[in-house]
């Protein structure tokens, strides 16, 4: 597993410090095709982290399995599609003061950089008559947030020369809140790897309506969390990262008896929790099918490596700021808790923070065995590191020209997010399916809004007809 998660993270490395939030259907292919489209469409371990009641649902497969699946996303706003290729491809590359004034203007938005990478390493289901559907499942999901104003994204690319500090006089009685510098900020991202029990049962069966419900629990590990909110008068910043992450922290914090220190090295676990879903699906007639759900309540317990901090007097930078295109050590050093940060971090023994709860709302249209269309809306419940900014509202179509082709499509907006229009291509056989889908087809190649993502599977797998 921790090999798999280095992956992951390292997928992350190649891009930035700054993540953001993110719907975690890249890590089922089928779903990313339709844009995340996935609500009514999931009656198997797909239905996990969505809807479980889909388990209790008639139809689908009795057994159906994968290994592997996986996905990766990054996306902006405001950056140009050669400065995202850049983050991708050439991350030794120095940053010239031109390249820093750029980037600088670039990342002044409030979607300035969206990475996540999701992938599921295992997944099986199976339905029982009587006691209906059971999955398992493990699952990771890095996810994330970004939004910077004017001055800190001039913090993070010019450092010590940054604008702010023309008339900076520290001992002038005058020197500014970092809350009233850095309004409207965010830097927010979490790494998490999951295992996963859903269940769900057939409540109701008469001839034109069915209800089911289900329920699912997750134990969650957690690799890494950083959260930085920022409102004039208001600033609320905590992290606890694996020291995969190379964190230089200062003397203070690492002598601090009260720093709970991961000192081994490698991917080692910081925090862990307990997670819930709850859902009900219903299909009225033979063609309609409707799912709402609840989805991550609960919460994680940071430990390893936990710092905080709150609103204090801006202070002058050491560092000239990001210096490279694999800045993310190096951010790190100015946003997170490293020797040269904006903020005077605490040492602390441990913080309770809530799992990215979300409502889900579905609505599909099953013409028939080879068109399938349906409808997603997703609104966040609360604002922790992971959730999505705004609510997420998609339409997906899924439909079989022959047989052992399945094409996907669909539009979907909001999270973060502007409008894409995804596609994917499934080849199914009567147990087999393999895939490939992009979440946004004019994303790959646009040179403004550029949205880089796929999402492949290989070995998913489906035996027989379940009642």
């Amino acid at each position: 597993m921790n090999k798999r998660f280095t992956l992951l993270l390292a997928a992350l490395g190649l891009v930035s410090p700054t993540l953001v939030y993110a719907q975690n259907e890249l890590g089922n292919f089928s779903a990313t095709g339709r844009g995340g489209v996935i609500n009514t469409f999931a009656t198997d371990y797909q239905a996990v982290g969505v809807n479980p009641a889909n388990l209790g649902r008639t139809g689908g497969s009795r057994v159906a399995f994968t290994i592997g699946e996986f996905g990766v996303g990054a996306s902006s706003q405001s950056l140009t599609r050669d400065q995202l290729k850049n983050f991708l491809y050439h991350r030794d590359d120095r940053l010239s003061l031109a390249d820093k004034q750029a980037l600088a203007r670039s990342f002044t938005s409030k979607n300035a950089l969206n990475v996540n990478a999701g992938a599921t390493a295992f997944g099986l289901s199976v339905k029982l008559p009587v006691i209906g559907g059971i999955a398992v499942s493990s699952r990771q999901r890095v996810v994330g947030h970004a939004a910077l104003n004017r001055n800190a994204a001039e913090l993070l690319f010019l450092g010590s020369d940054a604008p702010i500090y023309a008339n900076y006089n520290p001992n002038s009685g005058q020197v500014p809140l970092i809350s009233e510098v850095l309004d409207g900020s965010e830097v927010q991202a979490s790494f998490l790897n999951e295992y996963n029990i859903a269940w769900g049962k057939q409540l109701i069966s008469l001839p034109l309506f069915q209800l089911s419900a289900g329920v699912g629990y997750r134990y969650v590990q957690g690799y890494g969390v950083l959260d930085i909110r920022i409102k004039p008068g208001d600033l609320r910043a905590y992290s606890s990262l694996s020291p995969v992450f190379n964190i230089d922290y200062s003397s203070v914090i690492a002598g601090n008896p009260n720093f709970n220190a991961q000192v081994n090295g490698g991917l080692e676990k910081t925090g862990k929790g307990h997670g819930f879903d709850l859902g009900l699906a219903a299909e009225v007639g033979k063609m309609i099918r409707l799912g709402v759900s609840v989805t991550d309540i609960g919460h994680m317990t940071w430990e390893g490596n936990l710092i905080t901090a709150n609103d204090q007097k801006l202070k002058r930078l050491n560092s000239a700021g990001v210096g490279t295109y694999n800045f993310f050590k190096e951010a790190s050093e100015i946003f997170a808790s490293g020797t040269d940060s904006l903020f005077q971090y605490q040492a602390s023994q441990s913080r309770q923070a809530n799992l990215p709860t979300k409502l889900r709302l579905g609505a599909g249209l099953r013409i028939s065995e080879f068109l399938e269309t349906g409808l997603d809306v997703t609104l966040p419940l609360n604002q922790v590191a992971g959730n999505i900014i705004s609510p997420y509202v998609g339409v997906g179509v899924d439909y079989k020209p022959v047989r052992w082709i399945r094409l996907s499509s669909g539009v979907s907006g909001g999270a973060g997010y502007k409008v894409g229009i995804p596609l994917g291509i499934t080849f199914v056989s009567s147990v087999y399916e393999a895939g490939i889908s992009t979440r946004d087809v004019p994303g790959l190649i646009t040179s403004k809004n550029p949205y880089l993502s796929v999402a492949a599977g290989f070995l998913r797998f489906r035996f027989g007809k379940a009642d």
